[in-house]
């Protein structure tokens, strides 16, 4: 068994899907989640679609370390789910590390913030849930399995942080994150 790198790692696939071949494209991408979930160090898949009437989707994929995720990008099963696309969907695959997907799109070139100040904006987000939680929801859940009681936490949490916080923090905090010098970038208008 090969050894963990120590530190979990994402990469974040976008896929262009040809018009009218979204359905083919969704069956595809279940056969292809059941076999990177039997992949060693696969922490689990998101497949989202994006808004509108792009045909663009994103997934979204977590290995416990950067040698399983390779091995997992490199490997023949996917290779040969990759083939059977033909026609259907072409695939981009730009590549982050740990939180930075919440601070940034797929597909950006940008490099990612420091770690110290993604823990920073993270837990800026964090904490004011936690206290809101603990105040109004733990109360509700004292006679609840502690299975069930703990499973409130993530399901209110996470989708919060991914749908709503993060993002909002992401650009309140942009100029922190991303600084970027005058003579690299003209200001945009209104900011």
């Amino acid at each position: 068994m090969a050894e963990r790198d120590g530190e979990p790692v994402t990469a974040v696939v976008t896929w262009d899907v040809k018009p009218g071949r979204e359905h083919d494209f969704e069956e595809w991408a279940e056969g292809m989640h059941q076999i990177a979930m039997r992949h060693p160090g696969h922490r689990g898949a998101t497949w989202l679609r994006a808004e509108g009437a792009r045909n663009r989707y994103y997934t979204v994929v977590n290995f416990d370390g950067q040698e399983h995720l390779d091995e997992w990008l490199g490997s023949r099963e996917r290779a040969d789910w990759l083939r059977r696309l033909h026609g259907i969907a072409a695939e981009r695959q730009p590549q982050t590390t740990g939180l930075e997907t919440w601070f940034s799109l797929p597909g950006e070139s940008v490099p990612p913030p420091s770690k110290a100040k993604m823990i920073v904006v993270t837990f800026l987000a964090v904490y004011p849930i936690s206290l809101l939680l603990n105040a109004f929801v733990t109360p509700l859940t004292t006679s609840w399995p502690v299975p069930l009681k703990a499973l409130t936490f993530p399901v209110i949490l996470v989708p919060l942080l991914t749908l709503l916080v993060m993002p909002l923090l992401s650009r309140a905090f942009r100029r922190w994150l991303y600084p970027v010098g005058r003579s690299h970038r003209p200001a945009k208008p209104g900011r």
